[in-house]
């Protein structure tokens, strides 16, 4: 009996987080500043700016502008590095965007907008760098706080 009722008590718990999930709102339009992760050192925010970039939602689609720590990749691609040379496809091209560290020091880096499928949940972001080879990787953007809000 006792099985029973922790059975029980387990799958309510369950439907509980499911309809939590289910409930929790889409972003609004607005600005908001938002972690962005990868599975990889060598792709990554720059040091100046902490993990951060600036996420806009515009008609419920999200984008993020982050500004990475070199010059060194040359393009993304939202999806996968097989799809990505594929004839047709749209790269992301990068902004050059002068950076300002904490020492005093400028630098310049590329940019790039990277749509966000959701916040939270990791997504397949392709890059390829000057030597011209493509890899997989994945990213996530993840705890919103809008801007007005810092």
């Amino acid at each position: 009996m006792k099985r029973w009722i922790a059975a029980v008590l387990a799958a309510l718990l369950a439907l509980a987080c499911l309809a939590a999930l289910a409930e929790t709102p889409a972003l609004e339009d607005g600005t908001y500043t938002a972690t962005f992760t990868t599975d990889h050192s060598m792709f990554h925010v720059n040091e100046a700016y902490d993990n951060k970039g600036t996420l806009t939602v515009k008609d419920g689609v999200m984008t993020i502008h982050v500004t990475l720590a070199s010059k060194n990749i040359v393009n993304l691609f939202p999806g996968l590095a097989e799809d990505a040379k594929k004839d047709g496809a749209t790269l992301l091209e990068p902004t050059e965007e002068t950076v300002n560290y904490a020492d005093g020091t400028t630098g310049m880096a590329y940019a790039f907008d990277i749509p966000v499928p959701a916040i939270g949940e990791e997504f397949d972001c392709a890059l390829i760098g000057k030597k011209g080879k493509w890899y997989d990787h994945k990213v996530m953007v993840s705890d919103p706080v809008p801007v007005e809000a810092e």
